[in-house]
């Protein structure tokens, strides 16, 4: 994938590659690489690319986005019907769809959407307001099914469309991310296609989101995850497994909605809490800064938009786009906000519309009032909320990619893009009072041990790219868990973000000043200096340095009471890279399902059993020749060992925090 050229929409890249010939679809994948290093040129609206010496390319993108196949053009002999057009538009980034459904339903009023969970009440226990106790109770008063309308259920349309989504994405795992190439990617691109036109845009998002992880795998791209390919597989053949049997609410939230709505919220007190950078897979970078008002609610104000990491490090400097004010998101995660007129989205983003009004106003210290309170809620409780709000919620960063509906001209500054909370409000982000006690290296580096309440949590960087200081300001704070200053027991209240994981695991986001606790340090946007740890220890003052315990160091290693669930993982991870002929071949299956059943995880064993026997099931026609392989059939076997491995995470994440279990009956 090559950034220089401008995004095309799913459904020219599609139409494109489905116009070649056969002889030329077994060409896309080398035609594809011979373009990446070619060189590229921009005269406006017109991006010129060199095939060779002389040919050219053009991509006509006014606004930026390649809209139509037309808007490729070739200079070749053989154009429009080269190979060249569609090796184009498959090195091309993928463009963000618009909604071309005006229409589509909203979940009936009262019901909780999957997809846009309602606003989170206070961390501590704000009570709760009358109106929504007093539509609770009459909503249980009223008798069943007295004028009750019919549940909504899923359009012939959209059956057709999740049924196109899951064979495109069982073609994907079956040859793997190392076979699928361009033409597997285009009828994943046109299934995307079908689902946005049939009003299905949280499956097109996540269509997307995983050929752009296909393209970051083949390219051998540094940002690329396993891990984020395979959540992206998982989610699209759970949303194309759900939607044809979904009602109602139900159907609503796995549905999805490109453009969240607004809502009149009066006039509004902020503290800032912290600013973070947004670095996205998909081409999204910039600013998310994070406040909270005098009752503990959480709101965002975004800037984020398509960019590199550049952006996500120089948009903290660009002023807020809200009312008049001039504050920038670097100076807002400090201060305060007074708003009225304001409209907040869901997920507790504020609007940028005409009629909101914003003034600088006084901050808040972490230590006060009323930031201090989202520090006071127990830190099983926070987990718990965390694990809870994104319980059936696929992670995603394009639910809302739109604005507030008729100010998009007002909050045109990429306030209508992807925010860091991928489409939540925040819960699963963890304030808390920590010790730092020592270092763990881990295969993606250092992380930091600290002490919370009794447990070790293990507290990573939130991202490696060089251009943030993320690792750079970790490794700092590293040295005062390693005998500098004050040496190991160096207190600091910090904001993280909660990372599933078998131990207590969190991405460190935010941390107050090591030399003032009142101040505190965005680690994303902030580089810290030698000079802002606490000077060095001397004899007079503590004693004898040489005698200051070590900190601790620990090497990475699997508890002797600690279940497998890596062994089922694994396997899912591998099918996601490799293919179904990865798990075909012979191998210790039958040790891993024993080792599984013995530590208590009987339905793992099934699963992983399952799995290998249908990835190595081929059926024989009367002449002995080998017939395809049941992709529908692995895809089911593949998507339930992905399901239950989720969950058994999830649920082993909550008991390392000793926090209560998340439920699995909404799966």
């Amino acid at each position: 994938m090559s950034p220089l050229l401008p995004p095309v929409d799913p459904s020219v890249t599609a139409q494109l590659v489905a116009a070649l010939t056969p002889r030329l679809r077994k060409r896309l994948d080398a035609g594809v690489a011979k373009l990446a290093g070619r060189p590229v040129a921009r005269d406006g609206d017109i991006v010129r690319l060199a095939v060779d010496d002389d040919t050219d390319l053009e991509l006509h993108a006014p606004d930026g986005v390649v809209t139509t196949a037309e808007a490729i053009r070739c200079g070749c002999l053989l154009a429009p019907d080269c190979l060249h057009r569609a090796a184009a538009a498959s090195a091309a980034p993928v463009a963000e769809m618009p909604d071309p459904v005006a229409d589509v339903p909203d979940p009936v009023a009262g019901e909780p959407s999957l997809t846009e969970a309602p606003r989170t009440a206070p961390p501590t226990s704000v009570p709760v307001t009358t109106s929504l106790a007093t539509a609770g109770s009459a909503a249980d008063d009223a008798p069943a099914g007295a004028g009750d309308p019919a549940p909504e259920s899923a359009t012939p349309a959209q059956r057709t469309a999740a049924v196109a989504l899951h064979d495109a994405a069982a073609a994907v795992l079956e040859a793997g991310a190392e076979g699928a190439g361009a033409v597997l990617q285009a009828e994943l691109l046109r299934a995307a296609h079908t689902a946005r036109l049939a009003g299905l845009p949280r499956a097109a998002g996540r269509a997307v989101a995983v050929v752009t992880a296909l393209r970051a795998a083949r390219d051998a791209d540094p940002a690329y995850r396993l891990g984020d390919l395979t959540t992206a597989l998982r989610d699209v053949l759970l949303l194309a497994h759900r939607l044809p049997e979904a009602a109602g609410p139900e159907l609503a939230g796995l549905r999805g909605r490109v453009r969240q709505p607004y809502t009149p919220d009066g006039s509004l007190r902020l503290y800032g809490l912290f600013a973070e950078p947004v670095l996205t897979s998909t081409g999204y970078a910039g600013t998310v800064t994070w406040t909270a008002d005098a009752a503990g609610r959480l709101y965002t104000v975004p800037d984020v938009a398509p960019g590199g990491a550049e952006r996500a490090a120089g948009s903290a400097d660009r002023a807020v786009r809200i009312g008049d004010t001039s504050l920038t998101h670097r100076e807002l995660s400090r201060a305060g906000l007074a708003v009225s007129g304001a409209t907040v989205s869901p997920t507790g983003r504020l609007g940028a519309g005409s009629g909101v009004r914003a003034v600088r106003a006084p901050g808040a210290s972490w230590h006060a009032e009323p930031l201090d309170r989202l520090w006071a809620v127990p830190v099983a409780e926070q987990v718990a909320r965390a694990l809870a709000s994104d319980l059936d919620v696929p992670k995603e960063r394009a639910t809302d990619s739109g604005g507030e509906a008729g100010e998009a001209g007002e909050a045109g500054d990429g306030s209508d893009q992807p925010t860091a909370q991928d489409g939540r409000d925040g819960r699963d982000l963890l304030f808390l009072d920590v010790t730092l006690i020592g270092t763990v290296r881990e295969a993606a580096g250092e992380c930091l041990l600290a002490d919370c309440d009794g447990l070790t949590v293990r507290l990573a960087a939130a991202h490696d790219d060089p251009a943030l200081p993320d690792r750079e300001n970790l490794r700092l704070l590293a040295l005062l868990a390693h005998g500098r200053a004050r040496g190991p027991g160096t207190r600091l209240r910090v904001v993280a973000r909660l990372t599933p994981a078998p131990l207590p695991r969190a991405v460190l986001l935010a941390a107050s000043r090591p030399t003032a606790p009142d101040a505190h340090v965005d680690l994303g946007l902030h580089r810290l200096r030698r000079a802002d740890l606490p000077a060095e220890p001397t004899a007079d003052t503590s004693g004898d340095a040489g005698s200051a315990r070590p900190a601790l160091t620990v090497q990475p290693a699997t508890a002797p009471g600690e279940a497998p669930v890596h062994l089922l993982r694994r396997r899912v991870h591998q099918a996601a890279s490799g293919g179904r002929r990865v798990l075909a071949f012979p191998g210790s299956k039958e040790s891993e399902a024993a080792r599984l059943r013995r530590y208590g995880l009987g339905t793992a064993g099934e699963l992983l059993t399952a799995l290998h026997a249908t990835a190595a099931e081929r059926a024989r026609d009367p002449f002995g020749r080998l017939l395809p392989a049941d992709t529908g059939r692995f895809a089911t076997a593949w998507l339930g060992a992905a399901v239950y491995t989720e969950e058994v995470d999830r649920a082993l994440c909550a008991a390392s925090w000793g926090a209560s279990s998340p439920g699995l009956d909404s799966r």
